[in-house]
C-alpha cells in the first residue's frame, strides 16, 4: 500500500504540472522522441539482420560451395586461346570419396548459350547438374518434377526452369511440356523451381540475371558440348576447358561445416598450381552477420540512447527553473513543517511522471514506426518484446537520474532564505 503522505507528495506533483501544461508537454517530447527512435532503430536492425540470416538459411548452412575462378589474364595477341583452369573431375571424387561427415555433394557446369523460344531470347545461367541438386541445396519445386537418374542414363533432352527463366519466356502460358532452345537444341520443360536468394557475391554475366537459371542433366551437356566451351567475342574466340564451375558439398553435421570447408582449402590448395577457385561457406556468412548485427544494434542503440539522454537533460533544466519559480512555495512548506523528505519526494514525482508519461507516448509512437516503415518502405522491421521494456526502463531511469539533483537542490534550501524571496 502507498502511504498517505506519498500520496500525497504525488497529487502535489500531478497538480504543479498541470498548473504549466503547455511546459509540462513540451518537456515531455524530449523522452517521448528517444524512446520512439530506441524502439523503431532496433526494429530496423533486427529486421534487417533477421532477413540476412534468413536468406544465408535458405542458402544451406550445412552446404559449402566451391567455386571457380577465372584467374588473371595475360596479355595476348591472339585470335583464340585455349584456356584450362577451376575445379576437376578429380577434385569431387575425392571430395565424395575421402571426405568424412559429408552427405552427398552436386557438381555444375555452366554453359555459355542463349535460350530461345519464339521471338524471346534471354541469357541465364544454363547450369549442367545431377538429380541430387533439389536434397543438397534445398531448393523447391514450383510445379512438375526435377531432373532424374533416368535422365542421367538416357542422356535426354529435358530442362528445368527457374522461377525468372519462365516468367520471361512463358508469360501467360503454361510451360511444362513445352519446348525451349538451347544452343543448337531442343529441350522439354519437366519443371519450375521457386525462386532462390542470392549470395551477395554473386556476380552476374553481362546482360544475365544472376538468379536466372535452367538446368538441364550433366550427361546430355557433357554429350552436346564436349570438353571445351567456346566463349565468341569480337573478332576472336576463347575456348575454356573447365569441367565443374561449382560443386556444393552437403555436410550432415552443422558442427563439422568449417572442418570440411578447412579440408576442402587445404585439398585445393594441395591440387592447384594456381588460385583459379574460391570456397564460400554459408555458415561463416552468418557468423559474421551475427557479429555485424550486434555491433549494428550498438551503433543504433547508442544513437537513440543519446536522444533520451537530450531529453533527460531538457527535464532536468526545467525542474531547475520549477524550483527556482517555487522557491517562496518551497520555503512556506518547509514552515509549516514539511521534511526534506518530504519535498524530495514531491519533485522527484514530477520528473518521473514527465519521464514516465513520454516513455509510455514514446512506445506506442515507437510501435507505429516500424508498422509505418514496412507498409511504405516494403523495409522488414521486427519489433522485439525486450526494445519496449528496455527503452522504456531507461526512460523511467532517467526521470529518476536527473530529477536527483532539482530535488536536492530543492529540499537543501534555507527556510528563511526561501520565504524572503519575492
Amino acid at each position: 500500500m502507498i502511504s498517505e503522505s506519498l500520496q500525497r507528495s504525488i497529487r502535489l506533483g500531478v497538480r504543479s504540472l498541470l498548473v504549466h501544461k503547455l511546459r509540462s508537454a513540451l518537456t515531455t517530447l524530449g523522452v517521448l522522441f528517444g524512446v520512439s527512435s530506441v524502439i523503431a532503430m532496433l526494429a530496423i536492425g533486427e529486421g534487417a539482420s533477421e532477413e540476412a540470416q534468413e536468406q544465408i538459411r535458405r542458402l544451406g548452412s550445412q552446404n559449402v560451395i566451391l567455386r571457380s575462378v577465372k584467374p588473371q589474364e595475360e596479355n595476348s595477341n591472339a585470335d583464340s586461346r585455349v584456356l584450362s583452369y577451376g575445379l576437376t573431375k578429380e577434385d569431387y571424387q575425392r571430395i565424395v570419396e575421402t571426405f568424412p561427415g559429408i552427405d552427398g555433394a552436386v557438381p555444375m557446369r555452366e554453359l555459355p548459350d542463349e535460350v530461345r523460344r519464339g521471338p524471346i531470347e534471354i541469357s541465364p545461367r544454363v547450369l549442367c547438374t545431377t538429380p541430387d541438386y533439389l536434397s543438397v541445396t534445398g531448393r523447391e519445386l514450383n510445379r512438375g518434377r526435377f531432373l532424374t537418374p533416368v535422365d542421367e542414363r538416357t542422356v535426354a533432352n529435358v530442362c528445368v526452369l527457374g522461377h525468372e527463366v519462365a516468367r520471361e519466356l512463358f508469360p501467360i502460358s503454361d510451360p511444362l511440356n513445352q519446348r525451349v532452345r538451347i544452343g543448337a537444341d531442343y529441350f522439354r520443360v519437366v519443371g519450375v523451381l521457386l525462386p532462390r536468394v542470392r549470395l551477395a557475391d554473386d556476380a552476374a554475366q553481362a546482360g544475365a540475371e544472376v538468379t536466372s537459371e535452367i538446368f538441364i542433366p550433366r550427361a546430355t551437356g557433357e554429350r552436346w558440348w564436349g570438353e571445351m566451351l567456346v566463349k565468341r567475342r569480337a573478332g576472336s574466340f576463347d575456348m575454356v576447358e573447365i569441367d565443374y564451375h561449382e560443386i556444393i558439398v552437403d555436410v550432415g553435421d552443422q558442427d563439422n561445416v568449417l572442418f570440411v570447408a578447412n579440408a576442402c582449402r587445404e585439398m585445393l590448395s594441395r591440387n592447384h598450381k594456381q588460385r583459379d577457385y574460391e570456397i564460400v561457406v554459408p555458415l561463416e556468412l552468418m557468423l559474421r552477420r551475427e557479429e555485424t548485427k550486434r555491433i549494428f544494434n550498438i551503433v543504433l542503440g547508442s544513437i537513440a540512447g543519446i536522444s533520451l539522454l537530450v531529453g533527460g537533460i531538457g527535464i532536468m533544466n526545467v525542474m531547475l527553473a520549477t524550483v527556482t519559480e517555487r522557491t517562496r512555495e518551497i520555503g512556506i512548506r518547509r514552515a509549516l513543517g514539511a521534511k526534506r523528505r518530504h519535498i524530495v519526494t514531491q519533485f522527484l514525482v514530477e520528473t518521473v511522471v514527465l519521464s514516465v508519461g513520454g516513455g509510455l507516448l514514446g512506445i506506442v509512437l515507437g510501435l507505429i514506426i516500424p508498422t509505418a516503415i514496412e507498409y511504405f518502405a516494403n523495409m522488414r522491421t521486427i519489433v522485439t518484446p525486450q526494445a519496449p521494456i528496455f527503452a522504456f526502463a531507461i526512460s523511467a531511469g532517467i526521470g529518476v537520474i536527473f530529477g536527483i539533483y532539482p530535488a536536492w537542490r530543492a529540499a537543501n534550501m534555507d527556510p528563511v532564505e526561501a520565504l524572503r524571496h519575492e
